[in-house]
């Protein structure tokens, strides 16, 4: 469950590399070390191969004003890894002969539009065109306020389709929310109930379930954002994401759970294949991972300050689960950094050095700047020694001096580089390069 925000979906690429496999647990004590001192990253790690755990780490608190300490059995939000379990949870009801993908959604929500033309199976693969909720002005004042199933269908029914059934493919939490009362009519039992009777007691996963309130008392923490230091972020009010993004799990827990997925434990065969089925970069639930020559599947989450990702790479029967509840480094280049380790590929451990720089040093970077390779133009501001981008369309982000005429925007893995001479910037992001140049 992402909010107004679209979903980051991870792509590692690398050239093919082929080494042994063995984790440098010391130097992943290293990051995150570095991660916690320098207040860059508070959440868990688990690594599970072919059946047993070969690395685990915590780091942050559950709350700022207990000072309380995470550890690796601490739960978390995890926004929309919610839909691989939802995906399961669908794919058991057809196997159950509940439910068949093919089944029109007219007959559960008929005030939804083209609900005479949108299967099951599109709600699945993101294929409906039934807006995202979510992405609404609307969404943000209301999200920490309990809603009715028939609140919620009111709500996603009264926007109109963003495109034609199954005629293209775009990511919606709508969908997983209708998914949710789906289950709940087939099988006449509330979503918590199919979900720890069909996935999670068979599993013997002790820490995962939907969530509700925020309870520090069973071990779940708060989630924060970062501008200075760290601050509380409200709460999405489970009632509202449910299949979408309400579970609430831990690392291990999630590593247990995909592993089975993939061992025929959860679903059968046949449908883990279909849920794996890739079309336009969606599958049912699950989205591919490549890192190297290796295909992995999983899928990532975020809701309030929460963000996480949960991954498996078959040919190595090898698992990651990354859970956050406050990041400014971000969880792509944690799991970049292990799968790197795993290999045996160098990585750095950033240092997070900062240049000390005066609010008349900033002037000379001041102005628009547009490029040739991409159709947006960037505009670098200054709020007194604070030097701040903002592109196209989208909001202004702080950046940080790290060498001379370099500045970082590290959440988002972007960093802007100054030719000052040349009145050229290079943005760099993702391992592309793009030219700009000053109007």
């Amino acid at each position: 469950m992402i909010k107004k925000r679209s979903l980051g979906i991870l792509f590692l690429f690398f050239v093919s590399v082929s080494f042994a496999q063995q984790l440098n647990t010391v130097k992943l004590d290293s990051l995150f070390a570095v991660l916690e001192a320098k207040n860059k990253y508070m959440g868990s790690i688990a690594v599970r191969e072919n059946g047993k755990i070969i690395y685990t780490k915590a780091v942050g608190k559950v709350d700022i004003g207990l000072k309380q300490k995470v550890t690796t059995a601490t739960k978390y939000r995890i926004g929309s890894i919610t839909k691989m379990f939802t995906s399961c949870l669908i794919f058991k009801a057809v196997e159950e002969n509940k439910l068949t993908l093919d089944k029109t959604i007219d007959v559960y929500f008929p005030s939804v539009p083209n609900a005479n033309k949108i299967t099951v199976g599109n709600l699945l693969n993101h294929r409906s065109g039934i807006y995202n909720f979510t992405n609404s002005g609307e969404f943000m004042s209301y999200y920490t306020q309990p809603k009715t199933e028939a609140e919620m269908v009111a709500i996603i029914a009264k926007s109109k389709s963003v495109f034609e059934p199954n005629s293209k493919a775009d990511y919606s939490n709508s969908n997983y929310v209708l998914l949710s009362y789906i289950l709940e009519k087939v099988y006449k039992k509330p979503y918590k109930e199919i979900l720890a009777e069909k996935i999670v007691k068979p599993l013997g996963l002790k820490n995962t379930y939907l969530g509700s309130k925020t309870d520090l008392a069973n071990n779940e923490c708060y989630s924060f954002s970062f501008t200075e230091t760290w601050n509380h972020e409200k709460e999405t009010d489970m009632s509202i994401p449910m299949g979408a993004g309400a579970i609430v799990s831990n690392p291990t827990d999630l590593t247990i759970f995909i592993e089975n997925l993939f061992a025929g434990k959860v679903i059968t065969t046949k449908s883990l294949d279909q849920m794996k089925t890739i079309q336009e970069d969606y599958g049912m639930g699950i989205f591919e991972i490549p890192f190297n020559d290796k295909k992995g599947y999983g899928h990532t989450g975020g809701i309030d300050g929460f963000t996480s990702v949960l991954t498996y790479f078959p040919d190595n029967k090898l698992s990651v689960a990354i859970t956050s509840n406050g990041s400014v480094y971000p969880n792509n280049d944690i799991l970049l950094a292990v799968m790197k380790n795993y290999y045996q590929i160098p990585f750095e451990i950033p240092t997070f050095k900062a240049v000390e720089l005066s609010s008349e040093d900033l002037d000379k970077y001041l102005g628009n700047y547009n490029s040739q390779e991409l159709v947006m133009k960037i505009s670098v501001t200054k709020k007194g020694n604070k030097l701040f981008a903002q592109a196209t369309g989208q909001g202004e982000f702080p950046l940080d001096a790290t060498e001379t005429d370099v500045f970082e925007f590290v959440q988002a893995g972007i960093k802007l580089k100054f030719n000052v001479a040349d009145k050229q910037m290079t943005l760099e992001q993702g391992g592309g390069k793009f030219i700009f140049f000053k109007l």
